[in-house]
């Protein structure tokens, strides 16, 4: 058996009883439940529709995701997020640069990095290097005035947490806006890199070792095993490169406005929905979340 989700942006719920209706029929699937009036619906299918994608291509014109996936084990046990644009709207280091003055430089190695256009450790590397100097108290600075939460993560978060749940932010970033973010949302714990500072000034390194994709791919699997939980209870979502191992290992794993290279390589799409949809796609309907 599998489900079908549609869903549309929270802010502009524009999801069309009639295409719904219309998509259900043309698969033969089972009469559409909504999870949230004009904004997400699901359906059960008994066979994968050949036409998944070109379907998925014409609902992106109109500014609706489609999720095709297994029915059975859909709702997860853990969620495993990135930080940097998935649970915040930012790339931290991006931020920082542009208080130093070298935004523009970082910027573009930052968007080839998540590209997958550029080794991440050496991509990390260079980036640092060129925040040496930086007064450390630009971190709360940066914190404060220019980090803003991606839209949905806290009703993702509680909501998950109230049915049991368990939640590890893994970043690329760097522990002293992980902190922050974890403790805002309600993380069980985050992972990312250290920036090294001396006499109150970033040194223009990183700790020891780059927390990368690979790493992220560990958390998976030691977080899991300490739980005692399966690979496939894990619903993990994130946007760029080094996001790709961790995606493809978790039972689901969800690219939310991914970059295309990083897009095309998962199941799960989200381009039009905030992180609310991580909730859709397990089955929770809006009057099931957890607000606070």
């Amino acid at each position: 058996m599998f489900v079908v989700t549609l869903l549309t942006n929270p802010a502009q719920p524009n999801l069309d009883p009639a295409l719904v209706e219309s998509l259900r029929n043309a698969w033969g699937g089972g009469d559409a439940q909504w999870l949230s009036p004009d904004e997400a619906a699901e359906f059960t299918l008994t066979t994968l529709p050949e036409n998944q994608w070109d379907v998925w291509a014409d609902l992106q014109k109109t500014g609706v995701d489609l999720v095709v996936q297994p029915f059975e084990g859909r709702r997860k046990k853990m969620l495993l997020a990135d930080m940097d644009s998935t649970m915040i709207q930012q790339e931290c280091i991006d931020e920082l640069a542009e208080v130093a003055g070298v935004g523009a430089r970082v910027k573009e190695i930052t968007a080839r990095a998540m590209n997958g256009e550029l080794d991440f450790e050496g991509a990390l590397t260079e980036r640092v290097g060129l925040l040496k100097g930086l007064d450390e108290s630009v971190i709360q600075q940066v914190l404060e005035e220019r980090i803003t939460l991606m839209p949905g993560g806290k009703a993702l978060l509680t909501t998950m947490k109230a049915n049991g749940g368990y939640a590890a932010l893994v970043s690329g970033g760097f522990t002293a806006f992980t902190s922050s973010v974890a403790a805002t949302l309600g993380f069980d714990e985050n992972r990312a890199n250290t920036l090294l500072v001396a006499d109150g000034k970033l040194t223009g390194e990183a700790g020891r070792p780059i927390l990368g994709k690979q790493a992220k791919v560990e958390a998976l699997e030691q977080i899991t095993d300490r739980l005692g939980i399966a690979e496939a209870d894990v619903i993990a979502v994130g946007d760029g490169a080094n996001d790709l191992g961790m995606l493809k290992r978790a039972g689901t794993g969800v690219a939310l406005h991914a970059k295309p290279s990083v897009a095309v390589e998962c199941d799960v799409r989200i381009n039009h929905g905030d992180l609310t949809a991580l909730l859709y796609v397990q089955g929770y309907a809006r009057s099931e979340f957890v607000l606070s």
